[in-house]
Order: C-alpha cells, then sequence, then structure tokens
C-alpha cells in the first residue's frame, strides 16, 4: 500500500468504527513514512466531519457516531504525542466536565472526541464538577472555552450556579461558555447567558470553532 492507499483506508475504516484496523493503519501509515498531521488532517479528521455529517442527515445514529469516535480516539493516543513533537498548532483549549449532581458522560465524551479530533487540546474533569472544581480549572488552565454539560432537567439550573460563579471570580469575560445535553435547548442556553450551544457532537465542534475565530478577530485592533 503507498500512502495514498493507507489514507483511505485510515478514512474508510474510521468511518465504520474499526478500532483494530484504525490501530494497524494508523501504525502502517508512520512507518511508510506519513506524517501524524497528514493521518489526522487527510484522513482521520475528514472522515470524522463524514460521521458528523451522515448524523445529520439521519443516516447514522449515536451508536454509530461512538463506535468511530472511539476509533480515532485509538488513533489519537498513537499520535498525540508526536503531534506535540512537531509543534502542530491546536485550535484552542476546551475545559469540560458535566455539572454537580449529574453522573452522565457518554455525550460529554463523544463531544470530546471530536473536538480532540479537530485539534483542540481538551482538558476533561469528569462527572459531577463543582463551580469551585470549574474555577479553580479555570485558573489554572486558562482554557479558550468552558463547556458545561447536563443529562438531567434536575441538574440544568448548575449552569446558572456555574456562571454565577464565574461572574464572581472574575472570569466571565476571559472564557467562552458553551452548554449542552440531552434536555437543554437555545433558548434554555439563552436565558443563563451561555455564549454557544449544540444540540450533538458535529455541531459542537463547529460552534466551538466559529466562537473561537469571532474571539479572536475582536480582539484584533482594527
Amino acid at each position: 500500500m503507498n500512502g495514498q492507499d493507507i489514507l483511505k483506508a485510515l478514512y474508510d475504516e474510521t468511518l465504520v468504527g474499526n478500532a483494530p484496523r484504525v490501530l494497524e493503519l494508523t501504525a502502517q501509515g508512520l512507518e511508510s513514512g506519513l506524517g501524524p498531521d497528514a493521518l489526522l488532517f487527510e484522513a482521520l479528521i475528514p472522515s470524522l466531519e463524514e460521521v458528523g455529517a451522515r448524523f445529520e442527515r439521519g443516516d447514522f445514529f449515536v451508536p454509530e457516531m461512538l463506535i468511530a469516535g472511539r476509533a480515532m480516539s485509538g488513533a489519537l493516543d498513537v499520535l498525540r504525542p508526536l503531534l506535540a513533537d512537531t509543534g502542530a498548532e491546536t485550535v484552542g483549549t476546551f475545559l469540560m466536565g458535566t455539572v454537580k449532581g449529574d453522573v452522565h458522560d457518554i455525550g460529554k465524551n463523544l463531544v470530546n472526541i471530536m473536538l480532540e479530533g479537530a485539534g483542540f487540546q481538551v482538558i476533561d474533569l469528569g462527572v459531577q464538577v463543582s463551580p469551585e472544581k470549574f474555577i479553580a480549572a479555570i485558573e489554572e488552565h486558562q482554557p479558550d472555552i468552558v463547556g458545561f454539560s447536563a443529562f438531567l432537567t434536575t441538574t440544568m439550573p448548575m449552569f446558572k450556579a456555574n456562571m454565577n460563579a464565574l461572574e464572581k471570580a472574575g472570569l466571565r469575560d476571559k472564557v467562552i461558555v458553551m452548554v449542552g445535553g440531552a434536555p437543554v435547548t437555545q433558548e434554555y442556553a439563552d436565558a443563563v447567558g451561555a455564549d454557544g450551544y449544540a444540540a450533538d457532537a458535529s455541531t459542537a465542534v463547529r460552534r466551538a470553532k466559529d466562537l473561537i475565530a469571532r474571539k479572536r478577530a475582536a480582539a484584533v485592533p482594527a
């Protein structure tokens, strides 16, 4: 197999979520002299973007997205240290956590995989994350975006508690805030004062990129 064949196969096998084959092809690509950035930007990311597009069209469902995401995650574990060595630029830093009182993380984890695949550095605080823990992590990591995830309607009020904590700590203007989760709507995101909302993982990545680009453009003096 030449380089183009490996990239094509890696794209196809990621699309169907064949994790062992994706790992095999990643190793094969590196052995054949393909750079980690080529594997990521010419095969893995385009494949995951296609997964997202199929999900939006209703051709794929959450299980297919999870399977493809996990397959890509295995390849990312191999490529991440190599990409760091090449000094590949990250899109931005995304700090993520499921709010206090909530232990659901499948949706959050899928968004994390998609964000990493798109070139974000993701810091995952896990589940049951208190406002205090979010604040401490923001001060430590200084992320571009903070993501609050909630699966239960009973834990959605924590979004507002987290926003209040950001205001109190003087951090609200320093970070972009995104919210999401099964019961969350655009209206609710607006009501709590979030900057962005996404109904699914592929939209979350697009929205995150858009929000960062806008913030950076606004920061550049005319």
